[in-house]
């Protein structure tokens, strides 16, 4: 979803949408490569940041990739869940617990 999202930054500046995906995929490709056969981290991020051709989104990609942004309903999802049923679930176990419960969110 990032990569796809980089791609409108970049066709947004000018670029050409397929020359933009070809290079995204080759990109990812050896990203892949270097964790798949070398053990090494994903490092996408720094070999588009090192690529001239994606210069227009460089300064832009931490926003553009924002975990936040790729997340959705996810953080009330989960605090829905743990409320309405794991919580409920857990009370006949109260005596045995930490009464100290986290909270989530903060």
């Amino acid at each position: 979803m990032a990569t796809e999202n980089i791609l409108m930054g970049m066709v947004k500046a000018g670029a050409d949408r397929q020359e933009c995906h070809e290079r995204l995929r080759v990109l990812s490709q050896e990203a892949g490569r270097a964790v798949k056969e070398g053990g090494g981290v994903n490092d996408m991020l720094e070999r588009l940041a090192a690529d001239e051709y994606f210069l227009p989104v460089r300064e832009g990609l931490a926003e553009i990739v924002d975990p936040v942004k790729f997340i959705g309903r996810c953080p009330e999802q989960v605090t829905r869940f743990v409320e309405g049923e794991v919580w409920p679930a857990l009370e006949g176990y109260r005596e045995h617990l930490n009464t100290s419960a986290p909270t989530l969110n903060g």
